[in-house]
């Protein structure tokens, strides 16, 4: 179960913006669409998730009747504060969304883009489990707009799949690939490395096969350990291993590597794209995932969802049958907001810019902190090159050490 929402001040009940938001029409806007159902919860996983045992009060085959009850409301905030625009990007995340039907997936979709528009080009999202793939699915989802599938592939090692209580058979990655390219959609697939019992060799195995599937877009994470998970207890009761920080170093070298070779690009930290089917390295980036990053405005839909417009922040309820009761007492479903201040936006904006290949403008990065990048490029973390022509922008080793070039850059 994901943790408690943050603390903020109490969201308006008709979910109304404060009428001193700097609006602007300019910035990106992205929808994402929170699926908060999983057949079986991953022992790592802190998202906000629920198996059919504790939907209690809720029902899986409303949700999708329900979402659309909060994309009504967002036309109507958004249309009334003058912050209406078509959508840049549509993520589909989860949770599962491909548990429900493509149909219900077709549903949501097709009333976003009703109330917002979409721009030319859209990206459209739909995270997947690869049990869930079927061709049938693929098709449908193609024909209702989606452009995209981001498979949770996570290893090709049966070992380390059961390590993460992942169920679905590794075979199966394959033939949702191919399904989803037969029905014309771009492809990206998922990994974590460093699970415990996970060698070098297992991680080399899964990357790849990764490869041999022949996808646009390729990310790997490394296995974090949240607090109040499945994972955390079984690593306090000294059931399995803590992940090992200098092997999860090796695994992400050598994926950076692998994929290099492979002809792919980094362009987050923990995000490769290459040229492919057509279309550019650039093109196959996840869209919106650098909406995120460069802090473009997005609504989230669904129990839990963040939002973020013109500097303002607000979060959704967190359970279903919450979520449900208030959209249908036509309230918002938002549970609180905040607005962070000059510093706290700087604070983030370095913290997320620097993560991806641009980097962030040396300008942006406080007077007396400036003086700090000599000693970062010194220490091989920020690229020399780049630095002449003003930008801070992380070397292979900046991008392990990520964190600490932040605190050099912010403290």
């Amino acid at each position: 179960m994901a943790g408690p929402l943050p603390l903020g001040d109490p969201a308006p009940s008709d979910g109304r913006l404060p009428d001193d938001l700097p609006i602007d029409l300019g910035v990106p806007f992205s929808a994402y669409l929170h699926v908060p159902f999983c057949r079986v919860r991953c022992g790592y996983c802190d998202f906000n998730t629920y198996t059919s045992s504790e939907l209690r009060g809720a029902k899986q085959e409303d949700y999708a009747s329900t979402l659309i009850g909060e994309i009504d409301l967002a036309a109507r905030v958004l249309g009334e504060a003058g912050a209406l625009r078509p959508m840049d990007t549509v993520f589909f995340g989860g949770g599962t969304p491909t548990l429900l039907p493509a149909g219900d997936l077709a549903r949501m979709l097709d009333a976003a883009a009703s109330a917002f528009g979409l721009v030319e080009g859209a990206e459209v999202t739909v995270e997947a489990n690869p049990d869930t793939v079927t061709p049938d699915v693929a098709r449908t989802l193609a024909a209702s707009g989606v452009t995209r599938l981001s498979i949770g592939m996570q290893s090709a090692v049966p070992h380390v799949l059961a390590a993460l209580d992942r169920t679905h058979r590794p075979e199966n990655v394959r033939t949702a690939v191919a399904a989803a390219k037969d029905a014309g959609l771009a492809v990206s697939v998922d990994l974590i490395y460093g699970a415990p019992g996970e060698s070098l060799a297992d991680w080399e195995a899964s990357i790849d096969a990764a490869l041999e599937l022949d996808s646009d877009h390729i990310s790997a994470y490394a296995l974090i350990i949240e607090d109040g998970t499945k994972l955390a207890r079984q690593i306090r009761r000294g059931e399995v291993p803590t992940p090992d920080d200098d092997l999860q170093a090796d695994m992400y070298e050598l994926a950076d590597a692998r994929l290099a070779a492979a002809g792919f690009d980094w362009y987050e930290v923990s995000n490769w794209a290459r040229a492919a089917h057509g279309r550019t390295a650039e093109q196959n980036r996840s869209r919106h995932n650098l909406a995120y990053w460069r802090g473009s405005d997005w609504w989230g839909f669904g129990p839990g969802a963040h939002s973020h417009v013109a500097g303002l922040r607000w979060w959704n309820v967190k359970h279903p049958a919450a979520y449900a009761q208030r959209l249908a007492a036509s309230e918002s479903p938002a549970a609180g907001t905040e607005r962070p201040d000059a510093d706290s936006r700087l604070l983030e904006r370095i913290l997320l810019l620097s993560r991806i290949r641009e980097g962030i403008a040396i300008d942006e990065v406080s007077p007396a902190n400036r003086t700090r990048v000599a000693g970062l490029i010194a220490d091989g973390l920020v690229d020399p090159v780049a630095a002449v022509k003003g930008r801070v922008q992380l070397t292979l080793r900046g991008r392990l050490m990520a964190d600490a070039v932040v605190r050099e850059l912010t403290d």
